[in-house]
């Protein structure tokens, strides 16, 4: 009784800025009563302020999200905060399961942000913060008339990579795509240091090995399931990357290229290929179809498996749309979902247009907001609401965005015609090439999932960024730069997630493989349809399985989540199951044709 007691009083005079004597073990319930309330009011305030600094960037906002950050680090990180988790968490085996599995997380969290070395703390903080602004405030220019260099957004240069079959300004496009890589390449090399000092001080033998915790595996592990994924997947992503050298080469009238030159593909990192499919380019189904249209059809399908309606703080305080042109105001135009209080305050930052690829994403973000609505719930603590791990949230966004695409759901919206003629194979290759799917794989588990492996667990050193991304780039994906690329560039900084959200590309890897796991247990198993084109709007089984799989949030061991689920353990047999008949077209298709591709893993692997 005396050391409950004196565990109460310790706790409650932490949060009052004292520290815990290590004499005393304290209680985790008190621990965690006290702590919580504290906990989600810095938190709020710190993400309020994160928003605003992504949604009008400007110095003053960027200098208040650093101050809210460096609040909420201070806060988190402090020294006997950090005593007293450390102490619960060397006792976590005697502790009630769901107490045991908040204070794994706050470990992690705190780890993140350790007051013990607290320069290094407001170091990281003002570093991202100033490196996140110079790259979504960076302004990308393009010739204009008079050869007048003029500003562009990345969606236009988006567009001309998708769209122009004029080589010149496609390599325009391209170049101009990576010139803010220079800029970056200084804040990335001092990213690197502080990651991993202040994951090293915890304990961890990198920033990469703190990032992989979270799935309770080690840095090789989590590279070794990678390249098994790669691995998997090389037989039809070989005969993908056959089909598109001499479509594309084709298309552009020059010869067929050893290596898929980078300005050739659609995407500026060649991490998906929408568009070689002629016949299959969705985005005319969208053109009598308004920015709002699309959001609105999205909450509409949630709603049909019997999610609720968005309250209303999502529409008055989300930001949908593009900038209005002629507007000073800057924002980010990467396609986010925010949870900002842990409870009701949830929003979605997007730039919708109504094309195919806003209607997949705004799909796949809303899944993200359904996501936060179910385990927000007493039942869920705080530091619980989360994902069963981060590829979950990933994993039911890319669910979703898959069931958008379905043909018989494009019928039911209304934008795709019953009577139109749509060659089941080219849907299917186009589909393989877009979003996250088989030419993903290559990208995602190899090429970035390597690159910061490398970046952290084996200090690459920062004249060798360029030199290491583009052997990684040519070894995994089969792609190469359309000139040289020296280290005066630094073209893996122009990737958004390598500045602010790092070492956990293997995330979207994972998810693109619980989506096709997912969607094949809901196809046969609840909808009875074509696995190939299954129709889940309006069906609320559907919701309901969604249901079990969301609602526990972190609750539960991730692995559990889905056993219970699927009666499965996660495979990438259901993707390669899907894209079984496409396969056998390829082989079919590239008869004769030669394969460049070398082994499916990098040298030195």
């Amino acid at each position: 009784m005396v050391k409950r007691v004196l565990a109460g009083l310790c706790c409650l005079a932490l949060l009052q800025g004292l520290s815990c004597s290590s004499e005393v073990t304290p209680n985790a319930t008190a621990f965690l009563e006290n702590f919580l309330p504290a906990y989600q009011r810095v938190y709020y305030e710190a993400s309020k302020a994160q928003w605003e600094a992504n949604t009008d960037i400007s110095p003053r906002n960027d200098s208040l999200s650093a101050l809210a950050e460096a609040q909420l680090a201070r806060f988190i990180g402090r020294p006997g905060l950090i005593d007293t988790i450390g102490l619960l968490k060397d006792a976590t085996e005697r502790l009630p399961p769901l107490e045991a599995r908040q204070i794994q997380r706050l470990w992690l969290q705190a780890a993140h942000r350790p007051g013990t070395i607290p320069g290094a703390v407001d170091s990281l903080i003002r570093t991202q913060t100033r490196t996140t602004s110079l790259l979504y405030g960076f302004e990308y220019q393009l010739p204009g008339p008079g050869g007048r260099l003029r500003a562009v957004s990345t969606n236009d240069l988006d567009d001309i990579l998708v769209n122009s079959e004029r080589a010149s300004e496609r390599r325009t496009a391209w170049e101009a795509a990576k010139s803010v890589g220079p800029v970056l390449k200084e804040g990335l090399a001092t990213l690197q240091q502080l990651r991993n000092r202040l994951a090293r001080h915890m304990g961890f033998s990198s920033f990469f090995a703190l990032e992989v915790a979270d799935y309770g595996m080690r840095p090789a592990e989590m590279v070794a399931l990678m390249d098994t994924l790669v691995i998997q997947l090389r037989p039809l992503y070989e005969q993908l990357h056959i089909y598109a050298r001499h479509e594309l080469a084709r298309r552009y009238r020059r010869p067929v290229p050893d290596l898929l030159p980078a300005d050739w593909l659609p995407n500026r990192w060649g991490q998906n290929w929408p568009g070689l499919v002629e016949s299959v380019d969705l985005d005319d189904l969208f053109q009598n179809s308004s920015s709002e249209w699309i959001v609105q059809q999205a909450e509409r399908f949630y709603v049909s498996l019997g999610f609720p309606a968005l309250n209303q703080n999502f529409w008055e305080r989300s930001d949908l749309y593009p900038v209005p042109a002629g507007s000073s105001r800057r924002k980010n135009n990467h396609a986010t979902a925010w949870h900002l209080d842990l409870d009701d305050d949830y929003r979605s930052l997007m730039s919708v247009q109504p094309n195919a690829y806003w209607f997949e994403t705004t799909h796949h973000e809303l899944g993200h907001i359904y996501y936060y609505i179910e385990y927000s719930t007493p039942e869920v603590p705080l530091l619980l609401r989360e994902g069963a791990n981060r590829s979950y949230h990933e994993g039911i966004g890319d669910l979703m965005g898959m069931a958008a695409k379905q043909r018989a759901y494009l019928e039911e919206s209304g934008l795709l015609e019953p009577e139109r003629d749509i060659d089941h194979i080219q849907w299917l290759l186009n589909d393989a090439l877009s979003g996250s799917s088989v030419v993903f794989i290559p990208w995602a588990a190899g090429v970035m999932t390597r690159f910061e492996y490398e970046l952290y667990e084996q200090d690459l050193p920062a004249t060798e960024y360029n030199r290491r991304w583009w052997e990684l780039v040519e070894e995994y994906q089969g792609i190469v730069p359309p000139t040289p690329r020296g280290e005066e560039y630094c073209d893996p900084a122009t990737k958004t997630h390598i500045i602010d959200d790092p070492a956990q590309y293997y995330d979207y890897a994972l998810s693109c493989v619980l989506k096709f796991h997912l969607h094949r247990h809901i196809a046969r198993n609840i909808l009875g349809q074509d696995l190939r084109n299954a129709n889940y709007s309006g069906d609320t089984r559907v919701g309901d399985f969604l249901r079990t799989i969301m609602r526990p949030g972190a609750s539960k061991d991730w692995r559990s989540v889905l056993r219970e689920a699927t009666g499965a353990e996660l495979s990438a047999g259901a993707m390669l199951e899907y894209y079984e008949p496409l396969l056998l077209w390829l082989r079919e298709e590239n008869r004769g044709r030669v394969s460049t591709l070398g082994p499916a893993l990098p040298r030195g692997s």
